[in-house]
């Protein structure tokens, strides 16, 4: 442990003073709460007008007892009397403290002692008592019992302002990144941000469960890294003495579930992909999958759009969010697009039935690097990457890619070389990638060994072939839609959050040098 400041001195002086006292600074006994700051103040609006009649017709008025506990995040002593603010669950409260209200025969000292000397910013407490209005019109608690309920011994970083100027502020990003605990007790619309998620993943939910799918679970450590094409994390398994990978997606496994006789499956949990970290990108993600007998990726597009609506609306009120200064609409429907004529329109080349050296080709034109290991679809996937991805700020939906970049996609219905599949771009960003999944065993197999073909030019974010998939299929699959969306972007769009860790309680950092 470092060496400790004055005031964390200080604090542990108080703990031990407490403790002396008879105080237990950190209590295991229940603390019955009943009422919460943002409810006390809402119930209290609503009970004044009785309460201002009874005292105009010279009556008693009741004023309502509660029991909060929380933080206290601010204190002004004024002799016999002070106020304090106190932070629970749902937001701050002041509260009224008498010194002839909460010292007693039993605790003669809990005001001039306990409350004035020993306790801190940070500190729980828990009050008793009742509501009223100050004469400032601030609604409060008046204390009339006071308990200590967990001693903190960390000076908080509270913001202060002198002359207009603020001080203290806890707003370095590593920082607030690091110790999330921190941030999301002094920086106000943090945890806004993760109640909002927890609304998203909800209603993503509820939505999915009345349409009658099934939620189920899926192995995390698998002997095959398959569904996408990524660079996965690698551990080793030692029971089995046999390496693992950490999935990169969970879609062969959902997809054996809809071999074996389900309507519906969808999963929401973890994927973990080796690779960089910047605003929009975590190596450990939250995605949602879903998969549907007996639909396709016209469907899909339709049930993904009203999905959308739903949860904005949800979560935002209407179905429109904003993102750094630009209103995003939600509301279905959305454009649809082939990835070949967004390319033509961004660029001006066609790239329909071009093969790998004419693409290298329009590259150099327009002065993109390529590497040898790439085949047809990665050069066309970075060609879109790098100058027409950005341009997509409402969402859109690019449809119709080459097969070369859809090794699980079923083939076009009408155009020779594409297949069904679409991603779906917001604000400059992928969000969903969805197809009409590929069930045909015989093509498939061709597809992997393609991929494995690019595998042995280097592309180590080619796909493995799985021949216990492989298996599956062969017993039949019927025709499926299947879909992947990021939640954590998802929460970005919703939230109008710019960069990923905003949404992510424990984004991965460096260690700490605590050295």
């Amino acid at each position: 442990m470092s060496e400790l400041s004055e005031q964390e001195q200080i604090r542990r002086q108080s703990l031990d003073k407490l403790r002396e006292m008879g105080i237990n600074p950190y209590p295991a006994d229940e603390y019955v709460v009943t009422s919460w700051s943002t409810d006390i103040k809402e119930m209290f609006e609503k009970l004044e007008p009785a309460l201002r009649e009874a005292v105009e017709a010279g009556g008693t008025p009741e004023y309502p007892e509660v029991s909060i506990a929380g933080r206290m995040m601010s204190r002004r002593i004024m002799g016999k009397a002070s106020f304090i603010e106190l932070q629970d669950s749902k937001g701050r409260i002041q509260c009224y403290i008498s010194r002839d209200d909460i010292s007693t025969e039993q605790q003669p000292e809990m005001y001039n002692t306990v409350f004035k000397k020993l306790l801190d910013i940070g500190d729980f407490i828990g009050i008793r008592g009742f509501v009223f209005r100050t004469q400032t019109g601030a609604i409060s608690v008046h204390a009339k019992e006071l308990t200590v309920l967990a001693k903190s011994l960390r000076v908080l970083p509270i913001v202060k302002y002198k002359d207009g100027v603020a001080y203290d502020k806890f707003d370095n990003p590593e920082l607030r990144y690091r110790q999330r605990y921190v941030d999301l007790v002094v920086n106000d619309g943090v945890k806004d941000t993760f109640l909002k998620r927890a609304t998203i993943l909800r209603t993503l939910r509820n939505a999915l469960d009345e349409a009658g799918y099934t939620e189920v679970e899926t192995p995390v450590l698998q002997s095959i890294a398959g569904g996408a094409s990524a660079r996965p994390f690698i551990t080793h398994f030692n029971a089995l003495d046999i390496n693992m990978y950490m999935r990169i997606a969970t879609e062969l496994y959902l997809k054996r579930l809809i071999v074996g006789g389900f309507e519906g499956v969808y999963e929401i949990g973890k994927n973990f992909r080796n690779e960089g970290m910047d605003r929009t990108h975590n190596p450990e993600f939250t995605c949602m999958e879903l998969y549907v007998q007996y639909k396709d990726y016209n469907w899909m597009m339709s049930f993904t759009e009203k999905l959308l609506e739903r949860i904005c609306v949800a979560v935002n009120g209407k179905p429109e969010s904003e993102i750094d200064g630009k209103v995003i609409s939600f509301k279905a429907p959305y454009r649809r697009l082939p990835i070949l004529d967004a390319i033509k329109e961004q660029t001006g080349f066609d790239l329909n039935g071009k093969s790998e050296d004419e693409l290298r080709d329009i590259c150099k034109q327009l002065h993109l690097q390529t590497e040898p290991s790439w085949g047809k679809g990665k050069i066309i996937d970075e060609i879109f990457g790098e100058f027409c991805e950005g341009k997509f700020v409402q969402p859109t939906f690019i449809t119709d890619y080459p097969v070369e970049m859809s090794p699980l996609t079923k083939m076009h219905r009408s155009k020779p070389g594409l297949t069904e599949r679409f991603e779906l771009m917001v604000n400059g960003k992928e969000l969903a990638n969805a197809y009409s999944e590929l069930n045909d065993p015989i093509d498939q197999y061709e597809r992997f060994k393609e991929q494995m073909r690019l595998a042995d030019k280097g592309d180590d974010e080619a796909m493995i072939i799985d021949h216990d998939f492989m298996r599956a299929l062969e017993y039949g699959m019927p025709p499926t839609s299947g879909i992947g969306i990021g939640i954590d972007r998802l929460v970005m769009f919703m939230t109008g959050q710019t960069t990923i860790q905003e949404v992510l309680l424990f984004p991965q950092m460096k260690v700490e040098n605590n050295g």
